[in-house]
Formats: structure tokens, sequence, C-alpha cells
């Protein structure tokens, strides 16, 4: 299938132009990540412990998980864009309230309200995908996703000075300036791209089974799910153990910080590259050896004595490397399964994905306390991309047998 029709820059009558589609998802992801630094900071302003604290990273996580669940069939029924245009506007009010929170209650209750700018990636991915068919849509899924990672590359860097020189609350203020930006660009450049359906709501949530029934999107949903998990712990785990176990400052760590979206940014270069040519499949496995491998290569350097920053998060940057491979192709693969639930797959799958995170980012942060220094963060990240390893090859194999 090509094109719905040529794409025509600031026209909502057109598909959107593939930058648009880039800072759509790059605010979602900025604003996960940019005031990372600043949770030592932000633990002592409200006057709290650092768990509770770092819920700002699982809640926020598992209610982005929950909207997924949401968004996709919503899009389905009423079209991408006016639920990405609500969905904006939605994350400017929280992130005020964010920025007037009186107490660590009311800020984590408005951050789990942030959550709704979720809607850029899901639709981002299906708006791709209600353009391309499935591998070309792996490779420009590759490319908006890599546009992505220069944000949350260059995000908690931004956030420790930011923080270091005008306070934590300049984190969320630049959300606010940015998310306006965006929803004027969605509004004038974003035309509607999903089929017209005249299925109910409880129509497109009952189609659910149809997508759970299928092994295949299982298989790639927990690939993608333990893979991106590796990635949640670290959200959650990498500000305590560069502040407290290897006592840098909020701008130290948010420079440190950006070693795995360095490898993001790489890997979603490959995948637009090269998915089309070696197919899906064979880039989820090769990303999922390479984000193991530099976890095993970070565990054996740490256990012969090198308990360094730079080891740290020096090899951090290929379990991005490997994420950037896997994410965009394990995606095209959700999507592709069923591809008239498009819009639900990528709803329903990215929660299964995000909610695997949220999970792994709640266990970093509770196990990351005493003198274990950086090892429980590198297990938990070690044993979720075995995990992902292992579903990837279930999966080929399953293909097999279909095919067979």
């Amino acid at each position: 299938m090509a094109t719905i029709s040529p794409v025509r820059f600031l026209d909502r009558a057109t598909p959107p132009h593939i930058f648009t589609l880039i800072v759509l998802t790059g605010l979602g992801a900025l604003s996960m990540n940019i005031f990372l630094p600043s949770l030592p900071q932000m633990t002592e302003h409200f006057a709290t412990d650092y768990r509770l604290m770092q819920l700002s990273v699982a809640l926020y996580l598992a209610v982005n998980a929950a909207l997924q669940v949401l968004i996709g069939p919503i899009s389905d029924r009423y079209g991408r864009r006016p639920v990405l245009l609500w969905g904006v506007g939605v994350f400017l009010i929280a992130t005020l309230g964010c920025l007037f929170a009186p107490n660590i209650e009311v800020f984590l209750f408005f951050r789990m309200i942030q959550a709704v700018v979720v809607v850029g990636l899901v639709l981002g991915r299906a708006v791709v995908r209600d353009m391309y068919p499935a591998d070309q849509a792996a490779s420009q899924i590759g490319y908006v996703t890599m546009g992505m990672a220069v944000v949350p590359m260059i995000g908690p860097a931004i956030g420790g000075v930011l923080d270091q020189s005008f306070g934590w609350q300049a984190n969320f203020w630049l959300l606010f300036g940015l998310g306006l930006l965006v929803l004027l660009l969605t509004w004038r450049d974003l035309g509607e791209t999903a089929r017209a359906t005249s299925s109910s709501f409880g129509a497109q949530v009952r189609e659910y089974p149809e997508l759970l029934r299928s092994r295949r999107f299982w298989g790639y949903c927990l690939a993608a799910a333990f893979a991106s998990g590796a990635f949640f712990a670290y959200l959650g785990g990498a500000p305590y153990v560069g502040s407290e176990v290897f006592g840098l400052s909020p701008a130290a760590v948010g420079f440190y910080f950006g070693a795995p979206a360095l490898g993001y940014f790489f890997g979603n270069w490959i995948s637009g590259k090269f998915s089309v040519r070696a197919g899906i499949n064979a880039m989820i496995l090769w990303g999922t050896i390479i984000s193991a491998g530099g976890l095993i290569a970070s565990l054996l350097l740490f256990l012969l004595g090198f308990k360094t920053a730079l080891v740290f998060f020096g090899f951090m940057t290929f379990v991005g490397l490997g994420n950037g491979m896997v994410l965009p192709n394990a995606t095209s693969g959700m999507l592709s399964v069923r591809p008239h639930l498009a819009g639900t797959a990528s709803g329903l799958g990215g929660a299964i994905m995000v909610g695997g995170g949220a999970a792994l980012s709640a266990l970093a942060g509770i196990m990351l306390t005493g003198g274990n220094g950086a090892y429980p963060l590198i297990w938990i990240m070690l044993v979720a991309s075995v995990l992902a390893v292992l579903s990837i090859l279930y999966t080929i194999r399953r293909e097999r047998e279909v095919q067979g």
C-alpha cells in the first residue's frame, strides 16, 4: 500500500510530515526523562524519600501503559487527529499542575496525568502503519524514533544544567513551552490517516481477543517489553546510581545518563537503513543479542573491580543500540499481525511493553538501597535482556511453523 496521498508540510488536508511525527514522539520521551537528574533535589524539595519520589517514573509508566489500551481503539474509532490534539492539550494542563503542586501527593497525581502525552508515541506509530506496508513501516518507524532519540539523549543533560541553574521547576516550564509548540504544529500539519470505521468503541475493544490469540503478536510484544524493560529499569535506577553510588552532580548525571540514547540513535539509524533488506526478525534478534552482550561485559568488568561511572554508563550504550534495533521492528511486527487493527495493536502492544517497564522501574527503585552499589540494576537489566532474546527466538520458530 502506497502513501494515502502526497504529504505537504503544514497542510492538514494531507498526512503529516515526518518532522511532526518526530516531535510528537519526542515530547513524550522528553517528558519521561528530562527531570531525572533532579530526582534527588526534588526528594528534598517535597521532604520525602527517594523511593516515593521515584514513583514519578513508575506511576507515570503504569498510567502510560493503561492509557495505551484505550488510545488505540479510540483512535481507530474517532481518528488519529482529534485524539492527538486532546492528548497534548491535557498534557499541558497536567504540566502546570506539576509545577504548582504543594506536596508530593499532588505532584504525583498530576505526574500521572502527564502520561497522556503517550498519544504521540502510540499514534505516531499507527500513523506510519496507516501510510506504509510492514517492512517499509519498520524502516519509517526507525527514522521517526531515531529523531526521537536525539531528544532523550540531550534531555537529561539539559535537565541537569537547568536544575543546577534555576531549580527543578525549570524542566517542567520547558516541557510546557515545548508542548504548546507541538500542539500548534499538530493542529496545523497532521491530516487524518485512519480509515473510516462505523464500529463503536466497544466493538473496537472486543477485537482485542483477535490480537491476544496470536502467538506471533505475543512474541513481538514480549521481545519489545523485555528489551525496553531493561531501559525502563535504567530510568528508575540510574539517577540513584549516578548520585548516590558514584557521587555525581545533577549536571554530570544528566551528561552520563544520555549514554543509552546515543546508542538508541544509531540503533534506529540501522533499523531505518537495513530493516527492509534484512527483515524485522533478524533485526530484532541481533538487537537483543547486542543489548545482552553489553550488560554481560559491564557485569564482568564490575566483578573484576572496574566499578566506575564510565564503565557503568558506557556499556549502557549497547542497551540503547540494541533497543534501537529491536523496538521499531518489533512494533512493526505487532502492527502487521492484524493490519486492520493497527491502532488497537499499537495501543495494546505498547501497554504490555510499558507495563512491564513500569514494574521493572519500580523494582529497580526498591532494590537500589544499602551497600549493593550498581549490581542490582545491572542484574535486573541483564535478566530482562536475556528474556528478550528468548522471546524473539520463539517468535521466529512460530513463524516458521506457520509458514511450514
